[in-house]
């Protein structure tokens, strides 16, 4: 029922939203910005195939995952060539300081459910601030083609983040899900209060 899920068609369940300035200083690191993307898609890619090699035994996990490991790096490949065609190269991977920081709030002991439920999450909430970020970039930046472009990296991530707390709720108890995920959303805000504003990065 669509009541037992969450914000499914909201991915603004996120507790504060972007920095509107954000999307100024991206326009005046373009070439950042696009190398900052283009390593976020590789990431994806390899999180969701180290969750595979994980959770062998989740079989729905599995299956659901795998056609992400594909998207995710055609994503990688769309953001190099989007570089290729300006003149722009990809340049070196860098630290990438809010996903470190939501794994500092993972949980690191206790039972594995708990830990597979943390991992979930936070691909989860990546997703959801990736989505959100690309939705600012689909409405302010001011090159009608980059708008278009990140309007489809939007729809497609809502369906990620959409899918991990499926998964999440497939495997474990629904409260169990939420009262997790409203602790994350917490964090995520505060998070995002601390995080210094830089047109270089994704996240």
């Amino acid at each position: 029922m669509q009541e037992e899920t969450i914000d499914v068609k909201n991915i603004l369940g996120l507790q504060l939203p972007t920095d509107p300035r954000w999307v100024d200083l991206t326009s005046i690191s373009l070439e950042a910005i696009l190398t900052d993307h283009a390593y976020c898609e590789q990431k994806a890619a390899t999180t969701c195939i180290s969750l595979i090699q994980r959770y062998s035994e989740y079989e729905k996990l599995i299956a659901e995952l795998a056609p992400i490991v594909t998207e995710e790096w055609g994503h990688f490949r769309s953001v190099l060539t989007e570089l290729h065609k300006r003149g722009l190269k990809l340049g070196r991977q860098r630290k990438d300081a809010y996903v470190n920081e939501l794994f500092s709030f993972q949980k690191k002991g206790g039972h594995v459910d708990d830990r597979f439920l943390d991992e979930l999450l936070t691909m989860a909430l990546i997703e959801a601030r990736s989505c959100e970020r690309f939705k600012r970039l689909s409405e302010g930046l001011n090159d009608a083609y980059l708008r278009k472009f990140y309007r489809k990296f939007m729809e497609s991530e809502a369906g990620h983040y959409t899918l991990f707390i499926t998964m999440a709720e497939h495997y474990l108890p629904k409260p169990k899900v939420r009262k997790r995920w409203k602790e994350w959303l917490e964090f995520e805000k505060d998070l995002m209060n601390r995080m210094e504003i830089r047109g270089d990065r994704i996240h």
